[in-house]
């Protein structure tokens, strides 16, 4: 088990450049069995959850070349079915929650798809339904083996039809749409997600071919090809990483350009930034923080009672932010609720904040009330262990504001989603050791 030791309470300074999306690249990269031709992918993070997702998809035959860094090419023209069968494949999907995306185009090219039940971030539960409902209304025989958790879908031909999903899923919508592509006829999708990263997997999908309308919008329309070619594709820089690097701006009190955040496709990000009283301006594609040297203050709603920042699908606030503005509110002058909707156990993480001097009050799974510090006082140091991707960085956000020498333990868990990241704050003026 990996560890950071983090000397705290060091202002940063400089450039830092996000990495490819994570979640654009985990249905990104399942696209590609939809075609046998070659696939391109730029921008393509190098982190464990998508090194993985790549060592799946060459254990399945598909022919995969590095052309530089974060480049591939891809070619899916003789795909190992078997190895859907084998105890290689049920261990190694396990250990992944973005393997659920293979399913879709499996199913929509080769009339078949199957899944262990699959692993990821311990925040609570992550229904599966969403996926497996939309596969069966397109005509898909669905099948559970309780013994080994296996999942397994099965269709001669899938036809298209009209369906409303029972949640805006995102890595739901994505499966279903890569099924949709290949089947015959036309596939209504009502209460779609609709991020930008799913928004570039359409776009992605109609260069090799596909009729997908309404993209951008909760009701996406799919005219069924028979075949899918081959395309090149740019991954969005990483929205969450952007948010990360924002709040550790604030919390550190440094100045901090953040390059090419694709400023349009950031949605409410710097809003919800903006609302704890962090300034930060637009600068052509870049994000620039300046110093917050008086520390910055909670806008409280009009009629004067508490802000509460809670997530919604998009265009709503992502949840995987709120881990980190739960962080950033520690130092805030102010007060702020923050409400996790969509997973009840994702703030857990806060009894780690409470023993470093936060002031929080966890008011159940969902919600917890943050008091801040106005840097008044300043968190002391501890020993932590990352529990999931986006508690991890916001302990490691924390561990940098704080007097002394915090330890984090199982950073495994943060190298699942962010590429070399002690590495890239060493290289703006923090005290992080990888142990």
């Amino acid at each position: 088990m990996g560890t950071f030791r983090i000397e705290g309470g060091h202002q940063l300074h400089g450039e830092i450049t996000p990495q490819g999306a994570k979640n654009e690249a985990l249905q990104i990269l399942c696209a590609v069995l939809l075609s046998g031709e070659k696939i391109t992918i730029n921008n393509i993070p190098d982190i464990i959850d998508v090194n993985k997702l790549i060592a799946l998809l060459e254990d399945l035959g598909v022919k995969i070349q590095k052309k530089g860094k974060g480049s591939y090419t891809f070619k899916a023209d003789d795909v190992n079915l078997e190895y859907l069968q084998s105890d290689q494949f049920k261990q190694d999907g396990r250990g992944l929650r973005g393997s659920i995306m293979l399913v879709g185009p499996l199913l929509a090219r080769f009339g078949q798809g199957y899944i262990p039940k699959p692993g990821g971030d311990k925040i609570g539960r992550r229904r599966l339904d969403t996926h497996f409902e939309g596969f069966i209304k397109l005509g898909a025989k669905f099948r559970y083996n309780k013994e080994e958790y296996f999942y397994g879908v099965e269709a001669e031909k899938l036809k298209g039809t009209y369906m409303l999903l029972d949640e805006a899923s995102v890595t739901g919508t994505a499966n279903i749409v890569m099924a949709a592509v290949l089947a015959e006829g036309t596939t209504t999708i009502y209460n779609a997600a609709c991020e930008p990263y799913l928004q570039q997997l359409c776009k992605m999908l109609n260069r090799m071919g596909a009729k997908i309308s309404g993209i951008g919008s909760n009701l996406l329309t799919i005219e069924g090809v028979d075949t899918l070619g081959g395309t090149e594709h740019t991954m969005l820089p990483d929205m969450i990483e952007i948010g990360s690097w924002v709040g550790l701006a604030a919390m550190t009190k440094s100045e901090l350009t953040i390059k090419n955040v694709s400023w349009d496709d950031l949605g409410q990000i710097p809003n919800a930034f903006q609302k704890l009283g962090i300034k930060l301006e637009r600068k052509g594609d870049d994000i620039y923080i300046p110093k917050h040297e008086n520390g910055y203050e909670v806008q409280n709603y009009i009629d004067g009672s508490i802000l509460t920042i809670a997530d919604a699908p998009w265009p709503g606030l992502t949840p995987d932010l709120l881990s980190i503005l739960l962080v950033v509110a520690i130092q805030a002058k102010g007060e702020v609720v923050i409400h996790q909707k969509m997973f009840e156990s994702r703030l857990f993480f806060v009894d780690k904040l409470i023993d470093m001097g936060a002031k929080i009050i966890l008011c159940d799974p969902h919600r917890a009330t943050v008091i801040g510090h106005d840097f008044k006082s300043t968190l002391k140091a501890t020993t932590m262990v990352s529990p999931d991707i986006r508690a991890g960085v916001s302990l490691l956000i924390a561990a940098l504001s704080a007097k002394g020498t915090s330890t984090i333990n199982n950073i495994e868990q943060i190298d699942r989603g962010y590429e070399n990241i002690d590495e890239r704050l060493r290289a703006i003026g923090a005290n992080i050791v990888r142990v």
